[in-house]
């Protein structure tokens, strides 16, 4: 990315995850919550997995070797919330910002027309295009989360850290008298993280010390996917397994940059 497409920003919360890719099973309880938290409806083609609504999708990785040496590894991606977000900058109708406090890339679905450059521009496949107008089975209309707007056909959408849970967190703390630019690290958290039955997704400020994501931010055993693309990313990710982390920060394309 050159220095003339990158954004910088400095908030004083960095909202961020760190997902724990030893402890993540597969489940897909994650991807099941953000769907239901989100107003996001089913898929009218299943099996259409190019045109699949989802924000969140978990992917199967492997070390790609033999029995017994053989290994798997589960990695959910949400969208990256980037530092320096290339879909910002080639959307030509400002539906997408990272202009807000806590560094969460906002999308704005009556602004956006549909043109998908943000799809083509983002390296982590983290949007989707709504290619069907929003419809649900008899009754499944009645649980829609009532803070979360249906989004029509024809617009991109994206993982947004759940961003209404944050405006709910930020207006029970002004009821209590308390700084809403200072929240305890449970008042606010993503549907996925509080549904995944091992702890696998950890959230909070990677500024605040208080909270767990700071330390992990910072573990030896941490990295972020495709960082040497400079997007720096707010999601970070753990596994003390070497081969995850290579496939992860796209070590394997260096190595055979330095060979050829």
């Amino acid at each position: 990315m050159s220095e003339s497409m990158r954004i910088h920003h400095h908030f004083e919360i960095r909202w961020g995850m760190v997902i724990d890719i030893d402890k993540c099973t597969g489940c897909g309880a994650c991807v099941v919550a953000c769907q239901a938290e989100n107003n996001i409806p089913p898929n009218p083609d299943p099996f259409d997995r190019m045109r699949d609504p989802h924000w969140l999708i978990v992917y199967k990785l492997s070390n790609h070797k033999k029995f017994p040496e053989h290994d798997t590894a589960y990695l959910p991606r949400p969208c990256m919330q980037c530092g320096n977000p290339s879909c910002a900058s080639v959307c030509p109708v400002i539906a997408t910002t990272k202009d807000e406090e806590g560094g969460i890339v906002s999308q704005i679905y009556p602004r956006c027309i549909g043109c998908r450059y943000c799809m083509a521009a983002c390296p982590y496949h983290s949007r989707v295009f709504n290619w069907f107008d929003p419809v649900w089975p008899e009754g499944m209309d009645k649980t829609l989360t009532p803070f979360v707007s249906t989004r029509p056909r024809g617009v991109v959408e994206k993982c947004t850290f759940c961003h209404h849970r944050w405006q709910i967190a930020k207006e029970e703390a002004r009821k209590r008298g308390e700084n809403p630019m200072h929240l305890d690290e449970q008042a606010y958290i993503p549907a996925c993280a509080e549904v995944c039955p091992t702890g696998a997704i950890h959230f909070g400020d990677l500024h605040n010390p208080e909270h767990i994501v700071h330390k992990l931010a910072r573990s030896p055993y941490a990295f972020r996917i495709l960082e040497n693309l400079g997007t720096e990313p707010q999601v970070y990710y753990l596994s003390r397994r070497d081969w995850v982390r290579k496939q992860g920060d796209n070590h394997f394309r260096q190595e055979e940059k330095k060979n050829s």
